[in-house]
């Protein structure tokens, strides 16, 4: 064999090897071009549908993962969805200094026992640029921890949001909150104890805190949330004035010409599209109720005659009336679905020794239990599906019936941004 010829199938070979590596290296490329397209495109609904389980503790972490996930969690859409997935429980505060020595010269500025407390009244000063060392001193008697209960399957579980505040909790609505700004008596505010928004509302007409009721909607016409105010003067007439939280700017309207209460004694329901109010009497037949949309007032009879212990309560989107026979074994749950023809439908009788002393609080969104108060520090919870009463599981002295608690739900929803629905 001369030298051309292998010089000549040596020169072929390496050709050979050049066009097999070229293959395999084309056969890679490709095969890593499949593999990506192989691999499935998470939709953003697909991730909004996994997101909308978790907890809002995560969101709040999660959001920030991506530019992506920031726009689902902050969409409409989602805080929707998630509002309707998240269930009712009460809302409360607990005194700061319970256990904890008293300072005279205690001023908000002051580091509170837990780190990295959110303080409303703090907020509020930073907001109006009122310098650190002009901040009020304060009572600190009057400081109290925000915090949130929650029940599910018959035990009761205390949540804190780390905030305080020195003013009452006047309303709630979609995880929204109402609180007084007791800072030189310059008005209410609004906020959101998940998120720590808050604006701060003008103070309207001025009434005694006897004779006057706040309720938080939100109406479908501006599709912003409005702060209603209902008080009684001097004279004994009753005025009405209504506040849109987008325009800061009160309008004032007439109060219902019917007879109302004895007066302002329970805070106000809002289902149905409406406010609704039932007087503090004895015996009494009937519900206030303010139409959010029209603003019209109307007098709606109740199925029966209202007892002391008898109260009006959000449930599934409608409005519960919820009344204690007269046996005193049996409590009767009556609903309205609407406000057109007005007609009560009995859903539930619940029986058990001696429900004279039980009132009612809330209806669970997601679990439908209606959730009574007894005495001072017994909860029961009745499971409407199983229509079984059962007794919390409850740490004496960690709720303070004698105080402010409403119902409540945890959620994203803000004031700055209409809701869905």
């Amino acid at each position: 064999m001369n030298t051309k010829s292998v010089d000549g199938k040596g020169a072929s070979l390496l050709k050979l090897v050049e066009e097999r590596i070229q293959r395999e290296v084309e056969h890679e490329r490709k095969k890593q071009q499949e593999s990506q397209v192989i691999i499935p495109y998470l939709p953003k609904d697909c991730i909004s549908k996994i997101l909308v389980l978790l907890p809002l503790e995560s969101l709040q972490k999660l959001r920030f993962v991506c530019k992506a996930w920031y726009e689902i969690v902050n969409s409409l859409v989602f805080i929707d969805a998630h509002l309707q997935g998240s269930d009712t429980g009460l809302i409360f505060l607990a005194p700061v200094l319970k256990g904890r020595p008293f300072s005279s010269d205690f001023k908000i500025s002051d580091p509170l026992v837990k780190p990295n407390t959110f303080s409303v009244e703090s907020k509020v000063l930073h907001m109006q640029s009122v310098p650190i060392c002009h901040w009020p001193c304060i009572d600190p008697s009057s400081l109290f921890y925000i915090n949130f209960m929650e029940i599910k399957d018959g035990k009761c579980t205390i949540k804190e949001y780390n905030e305080t505040c020195i003013g009452k909790i006047r309303a709630t609505c979609n995880g929204l909150i109402l609180l007084d700004n007791r800072m030189k008596k310059e008005g209410l505010v609004v906020m959101n104890p998940v998120t720590q928004d808050l604006l701060r509302i003008p103070l309207g007409t001025q009434s005694s805190p006897h004779h006057e009721s706040y309720g938080l909607v939100y109406c479908h016409c501006s599709s912003n949330y409005e702060v209603v105010h209902l008080f009684q003067d001097e004279s004994q007439y009753i005025g009405c004035e209504i506040i849109n939280i987008g325009s800061r700017s009160w309008r004032v309207m007439d109060g219902p010409s019917f007879g109302l209460f004895g007066w302002l004694g329970y805070e106000p329901v809002f289902a149905i599209g409406a406010l609704h109010w039932l007087p503090l009497i004895n015996h009494n037949d009937y519900i206030v109720s303010l139409q959010v949309d029209n603003e019209k007032f109307k007098k709606i009879p109740l199925p029966k005659s209202g007892e002391i212990h008898d109260r009006i309560i959000a449930m599934s989107g409608f409005l519960g009336f919820v009344t204690h026979h007269e046996d005193m074994n049996r409590i009767d749950v009556w609903i309205l679905t609407g406000l057109g023809c007005e007609v009560w439908e009995k859903l539930y009788t619940i029986r058990m020794d001696c429900t004279k002393n039980m009132v009612p609080l809330y209806c669970s969104r997601i679990n439908g239990e209606i959730i009574f108060k007894k005495k001072d520090y017994d909860l029961y919870a009745y499971d409407c599906a199983l229509q079984i009463m059962r007794k919390v599981e409850l740490k004496k002295g960690c709720f303070p019936f004698n105080g402010c608690y409403l119902p409540h739900v945890n959620s994203l929803v803000s004031w700055r941004i209409p809701a869905k629905r």
